[in-house]
């Protein structure tokens, strides 16, 4: 299962973004969704997830400025984000644990990442 990210771009501090995650088929169950980043010379880390139940939990860097989305039928998670900060700079991943029915292999995928530009 492959996923595909988008949505990333330059935008000033104070402005919002919104990243969008599409798996590669629709025949998957997907159990836990999250998006991730990693900013130039430091380790990846994790913004935001969403559990199959709809349970979501967020970096204290992001709360009360990002909300993390899913779509069950469409198999898509998305990233909103608002009062974007310059630190907020970082290449954006999003990352599915499942599994595929149609070879009920279990699948954890990441995405190829989408940057984010925030300037001050």
């Amino acid at each position: 299962v492959q996923l595909q990210a988008s949505g990333g771009g330059s935008v000033q501090a104070g402005g919002s973004l919104r990243l969008s995650c599409a798996a590669s088929s629709t025949m998957i169950f997907v159990n836990n969704m999250a998006w991730y980043r990693q900013a130039a010379g430091k380790q990846r880390e994790v913004v935001a997830r969403v559990g199959g139940a709809g349970g979501t939990d967020y970096a204290n860097s992001v709360k009360d400025r990002f909300t993390i989305s899913r779509d069950n039928v469409k198999k898509m998670v998305f990233l909103q984000m608002e009062t974007l900060k310059p630190e907020d700079t970082a290449v954006y991943y999003c990352n599915a644990d499942g599994v595929d029915l149609r070879t009920t292999q279990r699948f954890n995928s990441w995405g190829q990442g989408t940057l984010v530009t925030v300037s001050s």
